[in-house]
């Protein structure tokens, strides 16, 4: 007789596998040549779109001044630009570059490309990766619901 599955345990085990994937992709090295603080921020910020630095330090939570400090190095980079805010001159806000875009999307493709090697390998049968491919939808609308 089968039992319906227990909400808790399914988020433990889906919390603890998702971290792990996770950190696994961030820790593997890549040729985007962005430190971690430099993509969190690139991304947030073409996610947000144009934005202050303030506010995007408040989206990543850290420092104003690392955020500020993250975002020179972008901007010499090229990646983010400044320019006056629309509703106050006073303040600048920044916007993600279509170098920046494109540096995101490197990245991005490099991380798709790491994943696809190791499921091409023999480590993963072809009814598991059916498996990988069913769940997917699932877990982008059990982000989407957060």
């Amino acid at each position: 007789m089968n039992q319906e599955p227990d909400p808790e345990a399914v988020a433990a085990a889906l919390l603890a596998s998702f971290s792990t994937l996770v950190r696994r992709v961030r820790q593997t090295p890549v040729e985007s040549g962005l430190t971690m603080p430099q993509r969190t921020a690139l991304s947030r910020l073409e996610r947000l779109g144009p934005t202050t630095s303030s506010a995007l330090a408040r989206e990543v939570q850290i420092t104003a001044q690392a955020m500020g400090a993250t975002l020179g190095v972008l901007r010499e980079r090229g990646l983010v630009e400044r320019s006056p805010d629309p509703d106050d001159g006073r303040r600048m806000v920044l916007a993600v570059t279509e170098a920046g875009r494109r540096a995101l999307r490197d990245k991005r493709n490099e991380r798709v490309e790491l994943l696809s090697r190791v499921l091409a390998s023999d480590a993963f049968t072809p009814a598991e990766l059916a498996q990988l491919e069913a769940v997917a939808p699932l877990v982008e609308r059990l982000a989407q619901r957060l």
